[in-house]
């Protein structure tokens, strides 16, 4: 049995997210797309926390599903805090994962952080000027249970490795705490390959969520967990705990799960996967940010430094292909694992939405009434991961068949996203236009 898992979203309360974003529309949209457990989000926030507290009943320990709809969805108390600060004379901006074992310690925490004068109403993803150490510091204090996973660690502006304002290392970053460091989120301008070239990385998890602002965006990225065989019931439905999802991040094997792999974008399409300036119009792979510098050629100001070039300066190896091992499964969904099988696996997709705008030549409107559709008949990760090629052309015909076969393949063609720009991905040759751009831009990777 898998669990797909995705722990990093956020509320309406949050700057820039759709005000649809309640737990109602999370709960839905999880339901659609396959997921399982998803994070409550913005629990720092009190209107927000009001809203859980009430709305949410506990299931199993630490684990929250709807009092309206139980077992439609299942939640844990997870949000995204910013800290940002000085350290060495530079500025930080560290955006982490706090996860909270139940309301009680999560009311500590924000109890704790009011203390410091720090204003939780202003954003349900506050910002307070403690650094990344000290708030792990402050959690694990409250209680031992509480877990912290450093955000999207490549993205420039806002984490751990960020080019502009983050550090080289964890160690660097949290000190003495780096070993409650158990597991990353990768982001979505980088995929594990990326983050298996770094030294400081490779007996930790790598996980990936979505970081959705809106409910169709949830699933972008998730990780899947499986139960543990000596674990498993016999029932139907399988109980878990909070302690079982933390016990996997760290590879504890005396919980019920362990992390079975990841669900990818293909890091192309994130929106600083290469360097460049969106007003000038400039992108530069990471061979071109070597020949041509870290000056944008237009306005003279410094680029943005994306994160495959990020990775290349801090990667104590460089994977090629005869580092990785691809393999298929019965519906031909492509794993990629490194050679020797030491990290868990991941798979790339591109979301149901997406694709079925490109078979309806970028129709919002056709591509809505189809998706609306298929979702009836079956969840949106069935259709992308898990059926014949056969059962999606009943469900959606030969076109949407094709294209799903295309991306388990691995066969997209790639135009990197810089500077805030998303990345654009397509999928048939006939569609492809000008984006074949990998073919002419060598990536390091």
């Amino acid at each position: 049995m898998q669990l797909i898992a995705d722990l990093h979203l956020h509320s309406k309360y949050s700057r820039a997210v759709s005000q649809n974003m309640m737990l109602s529309e999370i709960s839905y949209f999880a339901k659609i797309k396959g997921i399982k457990l998803v994070a409550t989000a913005d629990w720092t926030h009190p209107l927000w926390f009001k809203s859980i507290s009430e709305e949410l009943k506990e299931i199993y320990p630490g684990i929250y599903t709807l009092k309206e709809k139980p077992k439609e969805s299942y939640f844990i108390l997870a949000t995204e805090i910013s800290s940002i600060y000085s350290q060495n004379n530079k500025l930080r901006r560290i955006h982490n994962l706090v996860f909270s074992p139940s309301f009680e310690v999560s009311t500590k925490i924000n109890n704790q952080l009011i203390k410091y004068g720090f204003n939780l109403m202003a954003d349900g993803r506050p910002i307070i000027n403690l650094s990344a150490k000290e708030l792990l510091e402050l959690i694990l204090n409250i209680d031992e249970k509480t877990f912290l996973i450093p955000c999207h660690i490549w993205t420039p502006w806002f984490s751990l490795y960020g080019s502009n304002s983050g550090f080289d290392s964890i160690e660097e970053c949290f000190g003495e705490y780096s070993k409650y460091i158990y597991a990353i989120e990768t982001g979505l301008s980088s995929d594990p390959i990326m983050n298996w070239q770094i030294r400081e990385l490779e007996d930790r998890s790598i996980v990936s969520f979505s970081d959705a602002h809106s409910g169709i965006k949830l699933g972008r990225e998730a990780t899947v967990f499986i139960f543990n065989q000596s674990k498993q019931q016999q029932d139907k439905e399988i109980e878990f705990s909070y302690e079982d999802i933390i016990k996997a991040f760290k590879k504890d094997t005396t919980g019920k799960l362990k992390i079975g792999y990841t669900i990818e974008f293909f890091p192309e399409k994130g929106k600083y996967h290469w360097s460049g300036h969106r007003n000038c119009n400039v992108r530069f792979s990471p061979l071109e940010i070597r020949e041509k510098g870290r000056v944008c050629p237009v306005c003279q100001k410094p680029l943005t430094i994306g994160v495959e070039d990020r990775v290349w300066q801090l990667s104590n190896h460089f994977y090629k292909s005869k580092d990785l091992f691809f393999l298929k499964n019965s519906v031909g969904l492509t794993f990629v694992y490194d050679k020797e099988k030491k990290r868990r696996p991941f798979v790339s997709t591109v979301p149901l939405f997406e694709i079925l705008l490109e078979i309806n030549n970028n129709s919002q409107t056709k591509a809505l009434k189809e998706y609306q559709r298929l979702i009836n008949l079956s969840s949106e990760f069935d259709i992308l991961l898990k059926k014949t090629y056969q059962e999606i052309k009943i469900l959606g015909g030969e076109r949407l068949a094709q294209a799903i076969k295309i991306i388990r393949e691995r066969q997209v063609y790639v135009e990197p996203g810089y500077d805030g720009v998303f990345g654009k991905i397509k999928i048939f040759q006939d569609n492809k236009e000008d984006v074949n751009y990998q073919n002419n831009q060598q990536s390091l990777f």
